[in-house]
């Protein structure tokens, strides 16, 4: 590196690196994250609230097994039961911290709305016989109203206003354009309103990953995880960047919560980052943006891939087969922007005597064997999706229990991951606790679809959009894309894509629009997902930010340039349907062979330029008539056809043999 540039960067490599406490990452997530706003309970009363969300978990795990219940009892009974626990866990405003507190309204208001759920499944077949009849009796329609009310208000404790202001909107005009009795009949007593699919499938699979989720995290896998990226990357430039990136991928698709795995593993790699030299927004963003893709990488994909097979109509291995390629784009891109960040730096790695040994880690490879027979077993068939997640908690039971004797035979100090009886009933309780939101959000999905189905709004929807947008496929997708981002603020990711999957999606596959199915529901799923790292309420940059000690809004910046992928690898694909291995009949195998290798060759080159475009820097500095050549490059090259590729390829080697004989020059 020239001296002159070494100089200019000394007042950043002199930068302060000292990181936040959990107490600082707590006090922003409960600024801006409602999930993180909870009661405070201690002694008997924590225990007790401890052991209900236990059982619940035990119930959902037996229930989705052995339950012979129908629909209607089963899901009244959930949702009866997520009330009660999200009652009790979230308050009605911020900042009531109070110890072992829940005032007389909650009570009331939890009492009275778990209870027309559980009426109705107590008395689900007589309900049923009564079909409309039932909103002819005034008692009736009160519990129905009153259950309705008792989740959105919940809804607004734990997940936030975006999404209630859409129930809020779609419900006046459901109620203003169809018959009230109607409309109470098919929201709250058929399965087209709260019992719709997305409630369904949180119920059936949703919980019980996120309870396998939990049992993992408790197995050691994340230390295992973090761990084989250090000693895979973290010797090279920059490498606790680079362990970030790895780590968080891998962590990330397991436990379904972008913000919980930035505070998970960045407390590990943040500080190792902004010791390496890197700068506190930018080292806070590198985790956000890792840890939010996480939830892109099959197989997992933080449940979502079992969602998105439900709507689609497809297998589960189809999903994660199609996820493949894009995701690998969008680590690739922050992977790239990290290495060329510190080579702009001249950050050194950690040195190899300070890593862990490869030859130490590979013994404990079991640890993966959950995730390996969890896919096997749903990829190919041999069980449900919930006995196969089943299967793969009580196989990360005995792993964990393996690795507690492995740990005390080699005398190993570190003890945390370790399973224990006390572990295995804190992961009972988070996985518990863990669903209330999501369940809470798929419960006001629901109530979306079925407004949507009540009033046959889906024809107005698609007829609005193809005039707003003249039937232009580039402004609906535009349009589609703000639509999810708004509505995934602070909002799980898999409740915004079943909003969006009833919504936007058949928008978008309309024929005036024309994008495939698949290529629709993906392109939801991925700007649902991008609401975490995007201003203005990006939860996981805030989370990074405070670990980080670095301005919240800088952090979601820096996150969103590092993810840029996210936002253009979606419309790529949506007018090439080939990135997800989507192809007209009648191509021969050879073909497809053929143009996946060259899609994937390609898709990374032009990640690289894009990556190098927006970081500025490659042998040295690069001009900015230079940067937008290699930006069109990129472009040009992830966009699948054999005459773009050659106008990428010809502007972004260009560029790199500009810069190469610049260098050579210059140190001549």
């Amino acid at each position: 590196m020239d001296p002159k540039e070494k100089r200019n960067l000394e007042p950043e490599l002199n930068q302060d690196t000292s990181t936040g406490t959990a107490a600082d990452v707590e006090e922003v997530m409960k600024k801006f994250d409602r999930e993180s706003n909870t009661r405070v309970w201690e002694g008997k009363p924590k225990l007790i609230i401890k052991g209900l969300t236990i059982l619940f978990s035990i119930y959902c795990i037996l229930e989705t097994l052995f339950g012979t219940f129908m629909p209607e009892e089963k899901l009244n009974i959930f949702l009866a039961c997520i009330l009660v626990l999200g009652y009790l866990n979230y308050p009605m405003k911020k900042g009531m911290v109070r110890v072992n507190y829940m005032p007389w309204y909650d009570i009331i208001i939890m009492v009275a709305g778990a209870f027309p759920f559980i009426y109705f499944a107590l008395n689900a077949k007589d309900i049923i016989k009564l079909a409309t009849k039932v909103t002819n009796n005034p008692v009736m329609v009160a519990l129905a109203i009153i259950g309705i009310l008792a989740l959105m208000e919940l809804c607004r404790r734990c997940v936030g206003i975006p999404i209630l202001c859409v129930v809020g909107v779609l419900l006046v005009y459901t109620f203003s354009n169809v018959r009230f009795g109607k409309v109470i009949y098919d929201l709250f007593y058929t399965t087209t309103g709260l019992m719709n699919t997305p409630i369904n499938v949180c119920s059936k699979y949703i919980v019980v990953f996120i309870i396998f989720g939990a049992f993992l995290e408790r197995t050691g896998i994340s230390t295992f995880f973090i761990n084989l990226a250090n000693s895979l990357a973290g010797s090279s430039a920059g490498g606790p960047a680079k362990v970030a990136v790895i780590s968080s991928a891998l962590c990330g698709m397991v436990s379904g919560s972008s913000v919980g795995n930035t505070v998970t593993t960045g407390s590990i790699t943040i500080p190792m980052m902004k010791k390496t030299g890197y700068k506190g927004e930018f080292a806070g963003a590198v985790e956000a943006a890792a840890s939010t893709g996480g939830q892109i990488m099959p197989p997992i994909m933080g449940a979502a891939a079992f969602l998105m097979a439900e709507y689609m109509g497809i297998p589960y291995g189809e999903v994660a087969l199609k996820a493949v390629l894009p995701a690998v784009l969008y680590f690739t891109g922050i992977y790239i922007a990290v290495h060329l960040e510190a080579k702009k730096l001249g950050l050194k790695g950690i040195p190899r005597d300070q890593l862990p040994k490869l030859s130490k880690l590979l013994p404990r490879i079991y640890l993966l064997l959950p995730l390996i027979i969890l896919v096997v077993l749903v990829s190919t068939n041999q069980f449900t999706m919930q006995l196969s997640a089943t299967i793969a908690i009580g196989i990360t039971i005995v792993v964990g229990i393996i690795n507690t004797f492995v740990n005390k035979a080699t005398n190993n100090p570190d003890t945390t991951d370790n399973l224990t009886i006390a572990k295995a009933l804190d992961a009972l309780e988070a996985g518990g606790k863990g669903t209330i939101t999501v369940a809470v959000a798929c419960s006001m999905a629901g109530l979306v679809a079925g407004c949507i189905t009540s009033t046959g709004l889906a024809s107005i929807l698609i007829t609005l959009i193809v005039n707003v947008s003249g039937g232009v496929a580039m402004i609906a997708l535009m349009l589609t894309m703000l639509c999810c981002i708004v509505l995934g603020m602070g909002v799980p990711t898999t409740a915004n894509y079943c909003i969006m999957a009833a919504t936007c999606a058949p928008i978008l596959m309309s024929p005036a629009i024309g994008i495939p199915r698949v290529c629709a529901h993906f392109f939801v799923f991925y700007f649902g997902i991008v609401a975490d790292i995007t201003p203005p309420v990006a939860l996981a940059a805030y989370a990074g930010s405070a670990i980080a000690k670095a301005p919240p809004m800088k952090t979601a910046f820096n996150a969103t340039r590092l993810a840029i992928a996210a936002f253009i690898v979606p419309y790529i694909f949506a007018f090439s349907p080939e990135m997800l291995f989507q192809f007209d009949e009648g191509v021969s195998s050879a073909m497809m062979v053929v143009s996946v290798i060259q899609i994937v060759i390609t898709s990374l080159l032009g990640i690289f330029g894009v990556a190098a475009s927006l970081n500025g820097f490659l042998y040295r500095p690069i001009n900015p008539l230079f940067r937008v050549l290699m930006a069109v490059g990129g472009l040009c090259m992830m966009i699948p056809g054999t005459v773009t590729d050659l106008i990428g390829l010809v502007l972004v080697f260009g560029v790199i043999a500009y810069q190469r004989m610049g260098t050579k020059v210059k140190a001549a």
